[in-house]
């Protein structure tokens, strides 16, 4: 089968796209034949460091995907040839406590496709059937792949984590990447008002288009200072932030009284300075996560066919173009995920 895969670390010259082996099906497992992907920051960190993931290489890239059954192994029921299917990309291991309570995220084991096992940048993928749920019917591939990763993250952020309300206000940094566009979306789907933020006047028209009630060009204004006025010197109940060290201070700032920072990641840095002082006077509460769980990604498949939700789609390019598309994504310039066409 035809797969991008790394043959090490330290840039495009390390992924190649070229025949890998057929994936077997184990027992319990399902083979899928993909048809999109879509790219995530870890394709990147894979392809330029890896550090502190255990994999062997050569190593298929890619986490998110869709297809069809292929194939299913012994002791599988609930799946057959010809199905459509979204892959969720973290393999669990179904036994320890934290799996046992269905907080399989948390799983010590877990193993993420395209970091510590082979990815959805293939042709087929084999994982178990626990990790398939039905493609909404209303989505192409592209957009149906993305739901494993970024919506799925946004998901478990915004209403497992800081459980944000209808009546509250969150303010999203950096929108205009797949995390970012995921909760606006999400948010605005249960009411929730929704304060936008990039550096970019372009990517700001088309957030509010998509139903952000305000915008800021970080470019130019002071977030904090921004949001005290539109709030009317409140503050915002929930800050969504994936960008890390840059925003931290305004973002602390940003917050209400008892307000809820969740994040997922740390692209600018992971070691901002922690404002202790502002975090204990107005308790402030700091909310880390990671992907979802089984069970949520059910509940969030579920809300998007009831809701008709489309994720955005950026740019899509073809399994050969798959170096054009990390570059993409690395620009910084998408609005919305970069897709891999494969089937």
């Amino acid at each position: 089968m035809r797969a991008a895969f790394i043959t090490g670390h330290g840039g495009n010259e390390v992924v190649q796209v070229g025949e890998r082996p057929l994936p077997a099906v184990g027992e319990g497992e399902v083979r899928v034949r993909l048809q999109a992907a879509t790219l995530n920051r870890v394709d990147l960190y894979m392809r330029d460091s890896g550090a502190g993931i255990t994999h062997s290489l050569p190593q298929i890239m890619g986490l998110d995907g869709a297809g069809t059954v292929d194939a299913v192994g012994p002791g599988v029921r609930h799946w057959g040839a010809g199905q459509r299917v979204i892959v969720h990309p973290g393999v669990a291991c179904g036994q320890c406590a934290h799996c046992l309570r269905g907080d399989d995220v948390l799983c010590a084991g877990i193993r993420y496709l395209g970091e510590h096992r082979d990815g959805t940048l293939a042709e087929y993928v084999s994982l178990p059937a626990r990790n398939l749920f039905a493609w909404p019917a209303h989505l192409d591939a592209s957009e149906a792949a993305a739901l494993g990763v970024n919506h799925l993250t946004a998901w478990r952020m915004l209403f497992t984590r800081a459980r944000l309300q209808p009546w509250e206000t969150v303010l999203v940094f950096g929108i205009g990447g797949g995390v970012s566009l995921a909760g606006l979306q999400l948010a605005k789907g249960i009411g929730a008002r929704v304060i936008a933020t990039s550096r970019d006047a372009a990517k700001l028209e088309r957030a509010r288009a998509l139903g952000a009630d305000e915008v800021i060009d970080s470019s130019r204004q002071d977030v904090a200072k921004e949001v005290a006025r539109l709030t009317q010197g409140h503050g915002v109940d929930v800050v969504f932030e994936n960008v890390g060290a840059a925003v931290w201070s305004s973002a602390l700032k940003s917050l209400a009284r008892g307000g809820r920072l969740v994040t997922c990641g740390a692209t600018t840095g992971d070691q901002p300075g922690a404002d202790l002082r502002r975090m204990f006077i107005r308790q402030l509460q700091v909310l880390g996560s990671t992907l979802g769980t089984l069970s949520e990604m059910r509940d969030l498949v579920s809300w998007v066919e009831r809701h008709g939700l489309r994720p955005v789609i950026d740019s899509r390019f073809t399994l050969d173009q798959v170096h054009a598309g990390l570059d993409r994504l690395e620009s910084g310039q998408q609005f919305g995920k970069v897709a891999v066409e494969i089937g």
